[in-house]
């Protein structure tokens, strides 16, 4: 055989270990580029040339193995390895970092593409972007109400960053506090409730409660006060008295409107919903909650109520499941849009485009898209960013054994030098 063949398979082993080399040097460079996959590359030893087939044993004669030479080595591959990076927290709402096999999906110039980069943020018309590309983030938009229909279609999330929250008129008041069961008949209690009507203006409202001559009860009324600047045009319409009893622990027994009404309605007469039916809350019958009759001082206030004016919106937040909620100077959280994940049977088969970008290929599988957290196991983490999961310890070892072998193959090439030049010297 000759001596050839031993040049040409240390010149493969030059070439090979330089792919490695070079892959090593590109995972290096990334050490600290957000969601970046580190590669490995892998060697297949080559087509092996037949000296002696096989034979097989026959008679008295044993079998005889092949005898066969190997041709040198070729790259067998370069895997990309999704294993998980570190997270780093970075206090940014739009930044984003995917905990399991996830992929973002993003669109740019009409194609669609998949990547672990989470560094996002809000383009001039309210698109949530990569700002290194303007490549767009895809999901499903919400409702008005906050609702995502079930089948609402994958599309760009563009956020209106200058919507509200619409008002609600308050529909309960929840009341709390004492009456004192010393009281003589007669004694007034007065109190005040802050409520909204379908607008957003908030109306005051003043309940007195009378001792009555029967133990342990009282009468209450509701009225609009009238000393106001300009004076509320609020008026009850009905359900605006009763009377509130209690047993003999002083625990609520009975809360009764006059009337046979059954809460207290209102007419804003502002333009506001007409008819607004308040539930007024005083407690559950037989537990010392809400508004008691004890032998304490009396006291009795709105402990809560379910309206609030608009809101503008004032920052975003991720949860784990990809939904995007809007956080309003009301105090409202509205969903504002659902992020989409993209899973692949075979996420090694993605072909690398730029920027941290993937796109499918024959030997991925076509993209299943999940909602996080709901048939994925993969979640979203808001305000964090995934780092490379680059090791730099590995990345320096899989060097020494690059230029070692780098070095062996060159010093194959010299040694098959020195012999084929002895051979030439045989002529002297």
């Amino acid at each position: 055989m000759s001596l050839y063949t031993s040049l040409f398979s240390g010149v493969s082993g030059l070439r090979n270990h330089q792919v490695m080399l070079n892959v090593i040097g590109n995972n290096i460079s990334n050490v600290n580029t957000i969601g970046y996959k580190s590669a490995r590359t892998t060697f297949a030893e080559m087509f092996s040339q037949t000296r002696l087939s096989a034979f097989r044993p026959a008679g008295e004669s044993g079998g005889i193995n092949p005898q066969q030479i190997g041709l040198g080595a070729s790259v067998g591959s370069v895997d990309t390895m999704f294993t998980q990076g570190n997270f780093e927290a970075s206090g940014s709402a739009t930044d984003l970092a995917i905990a399991g096999g996830g992929f973002f999906v993003v669109r740019q110039d009409g194609q669609k593409f998949y990547t672990r980069v989470g560094n996002f943020s809000f383009d001039a018309v309210g698109n949530m972007v990569l700002p290194g590309n303007g490549a767009i983030l895809q999901g499903k938009l919400a409702n008005p109400d906050g609702t995502i229909p079930p089948n609402a279609s994958i599309q760009n999330l563009k956020l209106s960053l200058d919507m509200k929250a619409p008002p609600k008129a308050t529909t309960f008041a929840k009341l709390a506090g004492n009456l004192d069961s010393r009281a003589v008949q007669d004694t007034e209690v007065h109190s005040t409730i802050q409520i909204y009507d379908s607008l957003g203006n908030s109306h005051t409202v003043e309940i007195k409660f009378t001792k009555t001559a029967n133990a342990n009860e009282w009468t209450w009324e509701a009225s609009i006060p009238t000393g106001g600047t300009p004076p509320d045009p609020m008026t009850i319409a009905s359900g605006g008295s009763g009377t509130i009893t209690f047993d003999s622990n002083g625990a609520l027994l009975d809360f009764q409107y006059a009337g046979g009404a059954t809460a207290l309605t209102v007419d804003p007469n502002n333009g506001a919903g007409m008819g607004q039916r308040i539930d007024l809350t005083p407690g559950r019958v037989g537990e010392f909650s809400g508004i008691t009759q004890t032998a304490q001082n009396s006291l009795v206030n709105m402990r809560d109520q379910d309206g609030y004016v608009s809101g503008t919106l004032e920052n975003i937040a991720v949860d784990k499941t990809g939904r995007i909620q809007g956080k309003f100077s009301n105090g409202t959280i509205i969903t504002l849009g659902q992020i989409m994940l993209a899973e692949f049977n075979n996420p090694g088969g993605l072909s690398k485009v730029a920027e941290g970008m993937y796109s499918a290929s024959g030997n991925s599988g076509e993209p299943i898209l999940l909602i996080a957290g709901e048939g994925s196991n993969s979640t979203i983490n808001g305000g964090a960013l995934e780092q490379s999961n680059v090791d730099l310890a590995e990345e320096f070892t899989k060097m020494i054994v690059a230029q070692r072998g780098y070095q062996s193959n060159a010093r194959i090439i010299t040694t098959t030098d020195e012999i084929l030049q002895e051979t030439v010297n045989l002529k002297r």
